[in-house]
């Protein structure tokens, strides 16, 4: 059974999944889960971020194996990972088996103001920048990202622990944004099965983002109408239906 890569999206770790890989094993009938950290993130807070996603694709094919995990992988990715996912589709796709992208956005299909809704520009730049302690900052995160009031307290506290403890520079959020803010997609679809899923309450990342890519490659989608961008957050059993669904009927 191939293994399933787990990649989060901006300034994010494998700490704020939530508990989803649980929900997603025993739907699938537990495969075996890698929930990777991106260099400057989580355990690799003190790292520098790369600033090209084609970079991050080469250390998430390294970091694995250095695991010992065989190819081929399924990937499921939030946001910026899911660029990683599309880059990696398109420069190893020997190397997957299919890909997952949820709430994600390429340059080549949306323009900025949908890829960044600029009614967040605000709430992130107080985020990054503003007073207040980890669990104001968390506390403004989940506001952004999440559509559940009951999830996001349930996470709040731990979230805030791991921004004590596993704290992300400024400067490497930057060089995330600035890899994701250059990344051009390939206009043709990648070799490899995918599945795009979005909400259409996200408020940092217009779902037409996503239906965009649907269109262009012709993709299996589909549409939460209650969560914000944080899907597997707000609801991931939803999640882990779609992708059961979706594994079926290849």
């Amino acid at each position: 059974m191939s293994t399933w890569v787990l990649l989060r999206g901006l300034a994010r770790e494998s700490g704020h999944w939530a508990g989803f890989e649980d929900v997603l094993r025993e739907r699938l009938a537990a495969p075996r889960m890698i929930a990777l950290d991106l260099p400057g993130n989580g355990a690799l807070y003190r790292q520098c971020s790369h600033t090209r996603i084609e970079a991050m694709t080469a250390w998430c094919l390294g970091r694995l194996r250095e695991l010992g995990a065989a190819p081929p992988y399924y990937v499921l990715a939030v946001s910026l990972g899911g660029m990683v996912a599309v880059d990696w589709a398109s420069r190893a796709p020997e190397s997957l088996a299919g890909g997952v992208l949820v709430n994600t956005s390429l340059r080549r299909f949306s323009p900025f103001h949908q890829r960044l809704r600029p009614a967040s520009w605000p709430q992130l730049l107080s985020i990054a920048l503003g007073p207040g302690s980890a669990a104001d900052r968390e506390a403004s995160v989940l506001r952004l990202t999440s559509r559940r009031p009951q999830a996001a307290a349930a996470v709040l506290e731990r979230w805030a622990t791991l921004r004590r403890t596993q704290p992300v520079a400024p400067a490497n959020a930057l060089r995330q944004l600035l890899a994701a803010a250059r990344y051009r997609a390939p206009a043709q679809a990648p070799r490899v099965p995918l599945l795009i899923l979005s909400s259409r309450r996200d408020a940092l990342v217009d779902p037409r983002c996503s239906q965009a890519i649907a269109a262009h490659w012709h993709c299996e989608s589909a549409v939460n109408p209650a969560a914000g961008h944080d899907l597997t957050l707000d609801d991931g059993p939803w999640v882990a239906e779609q992708v059961a669904r979706w594994l079926e009927s290849m």
